[in-house]
């Protein structure tokens, strides 16, 4: 069984996300998180406009409301969906929750922080080194993703 289908329902949650994001103006990134044992822990899409806050990423904001769900900092076994390859500091948050694998859709030659860019879980001060899955569903996330900067140029 391919990726597209194995990682289906959780990459249309993610995408699901994605799009109410854009919706609100956002750049449009969802992202789940989903438990060792197969339950959504916890959705989340892009908020740092209407936050007001730089770190508020579709990640970083699904990763809290796990860990809080999970009543733990740490988060072993679990499976994070994003539409986008994580930067930097959502892949330094991965690494510091120990999620076990990331799953992406459309690489970020520009900002990406896990197989572009810095590559933040090959570095030696990276504590872990998550499985990492990337290109599912990638057409439609990259498309989500044209769509709306086409529109804010």
């Amino acid at each position: 069984m391919g990726s597209e289908t194995r990682f289906a329902p959780e990459m249309d949650v993610a995408l699901t996300e994605a799009r109410a994001a854009f919706a609100r103006g956002e750049t449009p990134v969802g992202a789940v998180v989903v438990s060792a044992g197969g339950e959504v822990l916890a959705q989340a899409g892009n908020r740092t406009r209407e936050l007001s806050d730089p770190t508020a990423h579709a990640e970083i904001l699904a990763i809290r409301a796990a860990c809080e769900a999970a009543g733990s900092e740490r988060l072993p076994g679990s499976v994070l969906f994003v539409t986008l390859e994580p930067c930097a500091m959502c892949a330094g948050a991965i690494a510091a929750a120990r999620i076990a694998r990331v799953v992406y859709g459309a690489a970020d030659p520009k900002s990406g922080g896990v197989e572009q860019g810095a590559r933040v879980f090959e570095q030696a001060q990276s504590h872990h080194r998550p499985e990492v899955v990337g290109g599912v569903r990638e057409t439609e996330c990259a498309g989500l993703l044209r769509d709306f900067f086409a529109i804010r140029r």
